[in-house]
Formats: C-alpha cells, structure tokens, sequence
C-alpha cells in the first residue's frame, strides 16, 4: 500500500466514482449517500477533472461547528506553552518523511502547524493527507521554531499538533493558487478567472487586507463625522423615481403600477436636500448609488459613496470638513499625515495649465498658451488655428533628448497618445544651443523664428528642452495635452513616488454646451447654486460660475460638491437654461420645489466615492480589487451570471413582453 493510500486508509478514505454531470446543468455534482454527504477531493499534485478521485468521509454527524480561541495570524513568541485551538483553511503542506508541516491560514495570516514526537499518530495521519484549502481545526501547543522564519509575523512560533479536524474538503481542482497570483500571461484573462471564483480569489491575503482595509476607513470617515462634527446618519430610499441629467438610470419595472418604473438612486441627492428642508441639519450615509454607464478601471455600474449635506454653512466649512475626512482616511488608512490646508485652485488656472480639471501636480510640464505669440506668423497651422477662434499650447519638457524624434513622429509613442487624445498630430521643436532659437522642422521652425525668443521665454524652457505644441479648439487641445503631459511624466519616471498632492479645483461654470443635443447642460447638476456676483445686478446666469468645488488626489477625482440652490425662484430659472419646461420640472422635480416653499435653508454638501478612495490608498490598479463582488467592464457579475434571463410568467407579472434577441429573430 503506498503512503497516500495508507494515510488514507487511515482518515476513513473511500474511492467513489468520479462526480456525475447533472442533467439540468451539466455542471459536475458529487454522488450523494445514504446517511451522508461526500465531496470529492484533489489528490496530491494534480489529476484530470474527470478522473476517480479520494472522497473525504466526513464525522459521523457530517457537519460541525467548533470553537477556535486563537486566529493563526495573530500568535507569537509570548505564546509558548499555550494549548491553542485554530480553525482555517490549509495554504501548504510538507511532508517530510514521517514529520509533516503545514500552514494554516485564516483572515488574520497564517501559522505553522507540525506533527512533532508528541503528536498522536491520527493527528500525524490527518495532517499527511491535506491538500490545498481543505478546511482544518487544529488544537495544539505554542512552541518555538528551531528555525525562525523572520519574513513572516509568526515566524517565532509554531502550533505542535494535539488533534486535527478535517471540517471540509475541495471537491474539484483549484483554477488558481490562493497563496500566489492566478497563472497565465494575459492580465484580463486572470482577473476574469479571478472573478469568476471570486469566494477564492477573496481568500488571498491581498484580497483580504484590500476588504479589511475599506472597513477600517469606513470606521475611521464615521468617528469624525458622528463625534466631532456631530453629523446624524440617515438612509435614503433605494427605489426612487427617474429623473433626466447625468448618467442613464436603471429601471425597476412595478408590477402593482403597470407601466410605471422605479429608478435606482445615482445619488442621494434631492433626498438629501429635503432632509437639510426637514430640519436634519448634518446628515451623511455610505450609499450605495447605480449609474448604467460605460466603465473603465475606477467605474463600477454600482458603486458606494459617502454622501455628506450641511446647512447653516459655506463653502469654507464644507472644505474644512472635506480635509478632515480625508486626513482621517488617509491616517488611517496609510499612515500618512496629509499637509493642511489643501491647495486650492480655480478651474480656470486647472484648464488653462494642465488642460484637465484633475490635475496631477506631482510634477511640473505646465502647458503654456501661445496664441497672442504665434498669431500672424508665417507657421499657418498654428496662425489659422488662432484665426479661427481656437488656441495654442506648448509644453516643455527638461532634458528634451531623453525623448527621441522616432517617438515624436508617426506611429511613435508619444505621436500615438496625442493621436489617442483626438488631436491631428503632434508639432514639437528643440531649444538651441543658444536658449534663444527653435530646431526642428523647415516650415515651423522658419514661421515661429521672429518669435522664438518670446515664445521661449512664454513656455519656460531653456537650452535643450523639447517643445511639443498642440493647435485647435480648446477642447481637443487640452485632452490630447493632457494625455501627451501624463503620458511623458511615466515614461521619463517624473513623478515622484511617496509624494501626495491633494487640491480643491474650485470656481466651474454652472454649465457647458452638450453638442448632440445641441443645448446647456449643468457640468455638475442642476441643483448646483451660482456664484452671486456673477448674477448679481441682472447677470446672465448662463455664463455664471457655480459655486461648485472638487478634490483632487495625484490626478483622480475622489471627491465633491456644491452649495445648493435653496429657493424655487432660483432653481426654475437653472431649469430653463438647461432647457427644462416648467410642466417637464414639475413632473420630475415638483417635489422638491415645493418644499422650497416651506422654508428651505441655505445648505451644501459634498460626497467621496469611497471604492475609489479605498483603491488609491491599498495601492490597487482597480476598484474591483477593493470590492467584495464587483462586475466586469460589460457590467456582468461573473460569479453569479447576472444578469440573467427571467421567466416568461415573471415577465408578465410587471407587464412587459420580453424581446427576441437577432439571432432568434434570423
């Protein structure tokens, strides 16, 4: 008998016929046997999912429920002498010819657990035949190790084995290793594996340091609320009604109201203003908001966000209060002390030096505008692009000869961003010798010469440096500058690792023009209140600023908000610079403007979107990675395959026909 066999033999091992595939599913599900249940097992190393494998008899009674008094994460060299009781899932195990070892792991880390002289032979027995993730309690003694293993927290010590439950086993092979990263070479095709098995993905110290860490900066963001700033935690509904701006809104058919359809909230919003009506003063929740939206790496189509409203205050409270919130996230969550006060800058300086209103300000490459210097020069791309109303930026970049002209030219890489940005190419020019003359192409060089020593001087730039320019309206100017300034930044390793610049982009317009609808819409949201000298006197509230503001954190947006417009008389007028009628406001909004009417106060607020937050301060690439069962990027939940398909009687009871997709349809 061989020695997995024996230690087999010796757990009360049977050998069943390999799992049978269901009919309905397809999907492999273990025999069942009279008076008890048995899973299937992964032998040692590896085996064909269709082959016959060892079945784990489980205790007489199947199931149990024991009591650990020690997480294994937690033990160390204090603990010798103590009788401990463990409960986890097995990472690895060795056997070393008659002492065997393995690492039991719960959500606090793992120990070491060994069978030494002292540990009864069925102890012995059960450790030898654990695989990977099989479900254990341990009771044993808290001894030293012989040899240390200081890369680890309980590496000190070491449990001797007494006793060892096996509570559960595997039934089928592990598509990945919980103890290291999934294999495979395509990124996208592990996270997909990743979240497909996702109650094992979140079993990796990784996942569960990033889940652990969201709770302890929920707790951290409710101390300063609740005890210092004395703020009342209130929940709004979940089921609300639709409502026109922003993103679309998920629908929720109603079965007792044929035809009609709830919404899921995009936010707390108008609920939270009528609770500031209501007289709830400070109010904030962890809300959890549904935006059916394209996504990207920090969007999710449901994601959570602390939501925050205030009356009786200005926009000088509302920060204040922002920073020590993010100061607490930030204390607690990475041990890092944030400088107060938070730098502020004005949309227009944002727009106008970085062209984007969340700029990374780790590092320099400001964009310089150019268009009072090359108007009516001989270079026409840059002289028709003033004529024609649109503008001229250039950035310098220090050391100019780290970026090659093979990089700059077509099919280039930093071609290829500006490209990527929307631009039509990518005109760049070195500083001479001299400080004083421009080098590069013919035609460019020759048109800009008259002005090459102011436009020089304009950009900051010096011997050496590389000029790259972008010309056109202002728009697609600033978003392929932009991504041409990042882009330059990470490859010549500009920005400064450790280094946290945190700022409130402050003074947006109330609105902006939406080009396919062909009309103003708010650039926050309507219920955003105007900047009053700009209004003041008969202004057009059109071409007002709002009194609007967001945070910024190393270039992303973890946060914002406004003073709102608390009068009815206000609100209206906003409404029909947006092109709302009265009739069409008061059908979404007539709610809201009625409790205007009854003695609205001044308010404002803000909110953080807590899973990107959570994101930048464990370090990941994705707020998949800080959420507990997020969905995909076409807004699937692998896991569970939702969205799914209903039931035709399901369908009918909300009253609506179900439609066939095109290739039923051929």
């Amino acid at each position: 008998m061989t020695s997995a066999a024996a230690s087999a033999s010796l757990l009360g091992l049977t050998r069943f016929p390999a799992p049978r595939p269901s009919a309905r599913s397809g999907v492999a599900v273990p025999a069942v046997h009279r008076r008890r249940f048995t899973a299937a097992v992964v032998p040692p190393r590896a085996v064909a999912a269709d082959a016959d494998v060892e079945t784990a008899n489980l205790l007489p009674d199947a199931l149990q429920w024991p009591a650990r008094d020690q997480t294994c994460g937690t033990l160390r060299e204090q603990d010798e002498g103590r009788t401990v009781t463990l409960c986890g899932w097995v990472d690895k195990q060795r056997d070393m010819g008659g002492i065997v070892f393995a690492d039991v792991r719960d959500h606090t880390g793992f120990v070491q657990v060994v069978s030494d002289a002292d540990t009864p032979k069925e102890a012995t027995d059960a450790l030898a035949a654990m695989r990977a993730e099989w479900v254990v309690c341990v009771t044993g003694r808290v001894k030293k190790r012989t040899a240390p293993n200081d890369k680890v927290p309980t590496g000190a010590v070491e449990v001797a084995a007494d006793k060892v439950t096996v509570l559960n086993t595997v039934a089928k092979s592990l598509p990945f290793s919980i103890s290291g990263a999934p294999e495979g070479d395509d990124d996208e095709l592990r996270e997909e594996v990743r979240l497909k098995n996702r109650v094992l993905d979140l079993r990796r110290p990784q996942m569960v340091r990033n889940l652990r860490l969201r709770a302890k900066t929920v707790r951290a963001l409710r101390k300063v609320l609740e005890d210092t700033h004395d703020f009342l935690e209130v929940e709004t509904p979940i089921l609300t009604r639709s409502t026109p701006e922003g993103a679309r809104d998920y629908l929720v058919p109603s079965r007792l109201q044929p035809g009609a359809c709830f919404a899921l909230p995009q936010s707390p919003q108008l609920f939270k203003q009528m609770l500031m009506v209501a007289g709830a003063d400070r109010y904030y929740q962890v809300a959890r908001c549904f935006r059916d939206e394209d996504l990207r790496a920090d969007r999710q189509p449901e994601f959570t966000q602390l939501d925050i409203e205030m009356s009786f205050t200005d926009m000088d409270g509302i920060l204040n209060l922002g920073e020590d919130l993010m100061c607490a996230a930030f204390k607690e969550g990475a041990d890092v002390d944030l400088p107060r006060p938070f730098r502020r800058m004005t949309y227009a300086e944002a727009m106008s030096k970085y062209g984007s209103d969340k700029p990374d300000v780790r590092y320099g490459l400001e964009m310089a505008e150019l268009a009072d210097v090359v108007a009516g020069t001989e270079f026409k791309l840059f002289a028709g692009a003033v004529e024609a109303g649109g503008v001229v930026k250039a950035i310098a970049v220090p050391q100019g000869s780290r970026i090659s002209n093979s990089r700059l030219k077509p099919k280039g890489d930093v071609f290829n961003e500006a490209i990527a940005g929307g631009a039509g190419g990518l005109a760049f020019a070195r500083v001479g010798e001299d400080g004083v003359t421009l080098e590069g192409g013919k035609a460019l060089c020759e048109g800009l010469q008259p002005v090459a020593e102011k436009l020089i001087a304009r950009c900051g730039a010096g011997a050496g440096d590389l000029l790259l320019f972008g010309a056109g309206d202002e728009g697609t100017v600033n978003k392929a500058m932009d991504r041409v300034r990042q882009f330059v930044a990470k490859t010549l390793d500009m920005v400064p690792e450790g280094q946290h610049a945190v700022l409130w982009i402050t003074d947006f317009p109330m609105f902006e023009w939406n080009e396919d609808e062909n009309r103003l819409e708010a650039l926050h949201h309507p219920f955003t209140a105007p900047n009053q000298e700009d209004v003041a006197n008969g202004g057009d509230i059109k071409q007002a600023r709002a009194i609007a503001y967001d945070l910024v954190y190393n270039g992303v947006e973890v946060g914002g908000g406004s003073l709102r417009i608390y009068r009815r008389d206000v609100q209206e007028k906003v409404f029909d610079a947006i092109g709302l009628g009265k009739e069409e406001a008061e059908e979404k909004f007539g709610y809201l403007m009625e409790a205007f009417q009854f003695g609205a106060p001044p308010h404002g607020g803000m909110a953080f979107g807590l899973d990107r937050l959570v994101m930048m301060l464990a370090g990941a690439k994705s707020i998949r990675d800080v959420i507990a069962f997020p969905k995909t990027a076409t807004a699937q939940c692998l896991l569970t395959a939702a969205p799914g398909d209903v039931s035709d009687s399901q369908m009918a009871e909300l009253h609506i026909a179900k439609a066939k997709r095109e290739s039923e349809q051929q």
